[in-house]
């Protein structure tokens, strides 16, 4: 069943022109439960590897923490958290000769940010032609970081920044956006600008003071390419994000029972942090495709 983002209750463009300028496309990827194949694009499903690539393992150390690997558990393989083939999400920068993205990560704390390190891997599908490989579950690690495996349902959106609005834009719009919430009960920062959820492109949904890297190749600042965020939807935000398609007949979200809203509001059961996301950084200017996360949490 394809995932419908509610039409934006009010005219953000007529309202504030001052954000057109900034506004971004994404895809919202909207992660449900399933048993996605291996050449189809998923959420902790199994993965195309190619048999001469030996599979990726972290040899990092961890610090101590609840989600620290067991003591002398070794090089600790990583886990699938995204496969996205160009046919479904043709927005990705795919580099030449290549046609499949993968993201792996090492399911426990690292010391950059206390979440799971996150891995880029950009392929050609058809030089993938080992057998599938199921997403390993490293021993002693914690569910909040192992995805559940789930079919995607891409929906293209078009967003506006929040954090990332230039101060002095946002300073001279601040009366504005108060006066319409009080008008409407719509908010500019919650319901009208940037989506919550696993997406590639637009906006960070940042918690915390915005955090972009520069390539450490050209010294720019790299794109935004892909966010994984614990939730789709938080307290403040579902009016204007929850799809048309789970909207419950009657009432609100927060009304149905607790398994059923999760499957909703956190299909892959996980948890980064306090309700936070990692956020995943390219750099289309330099060959090697340099990358960079970030985390942050409520």
């Amino acid at each position: 069943m394809a995932r419908t983002t509610p039409p934006r209750p009010l005219d953000v463009e007529a309202l504030f022109p001052e954000v057109v300028p900034y506004r971004r496309d994404a895809v919202r990827l909207h992660p449900r439960p399933g048993s996605p194949g291996v050449r189809e694009s998923s959420l902790g499903g199994p993965v195309l590897w190619p048999r001469s690539v030996e599979w990726p393992h972290c040899a990092d150390d961890h610090p101590s923490t609840a989600f620290a690997p067991p003591r002398g558990a070794g090089a600790l393989p990583l886990v699938p958290v995204l496969q996205l083939f160009a046919a479904d999400v043709p927005e990705l920068p795919f580099p030449a000769g290549t046609d499949v993205l993968q993201v792996l990560w090492c399911p426990f704390d690292h010391k950059a940010g206390y979440v799971p390190r996150p891995e880029l891997h950009w392929w050609d599908s058809a030089r993938c032609d080992g057998d599938p490989v199921a997403p390993p579950r490293p021993a002693g690690a914690d569910d909040d970081y192992l995805p559940d495996p789930c079919v995607l349902h891409p929906e293209r959106i078009t967003e506006y920044p929040n954090w990332d609005l230039p101060e002095d834009i946002a300073d001279a719009l601040e009366e504005r956006f108060e006066e319409v919430e009080e008008e409407t009960g719509w908010s500019y920062w919650s319901h009208l600008s940037v989506a919550h959820g696993v997406k590639v492109g637009g906006y960070p949904t940042w918690t915390q003071d915005p955090y972009w890297p520069d390539c450490t190749g050209c010294g720019l600042r790299m794109d935004h390419l892909l966010t994984v965020n614990s939730r789709e939807f938080d307290g403040e935000s579902w009016r204007g994000w929850l799809p048309l398609e789970d909207t419950p007949g009657t009432g609100e979200i927060w009304d149905l029972p607790y398994e059923e809203r999760r499957m909703i509001q956190g299909p892959p059961g996980l948890m980064l942090g306090d309700m936070g996301g990692i956020y995943l950084f390219v750099c289309t200017r330099c060959p090697d495709r340099p990358y960079a996360y970030h985390s942050d949490c409520s």
